[in-house]
């Protein structure tokens, strides 16, 4: 089963970042997931399937988009 990211989500990952911190802002969705640093504001980018098994848990849920309309 596929995890629901999106733009705007804010994780928590397993392991620590080298500057100390834990928690990510997603910016990019697609195969590869963007995220970047709350604590130092470096950007990474994960395959999805390495995204989803390194996500401890959301701390706060980005705005569902709405597709337009047709």
């Amino acid at each position: 089963m596929i995890m629901e990211v999106r733009r705007g989500d804010v994780v928590r990952l397993r392991k620590v970042h080298p500057c100390g911190g834990f928690d990510w802002e997603v910016f990019r969705l697609g195969a590869d997931i963007g995220i970047r640093c709350l604590t130092c504001g470096r950007r990474v980018l994960l395959a999805r399937s390495i995204f989803e098994k390194r996500v401890k848990t959301f701390l706060s849920r980005g705005p569902e988009e709405v597709p337009p309309p047709e």
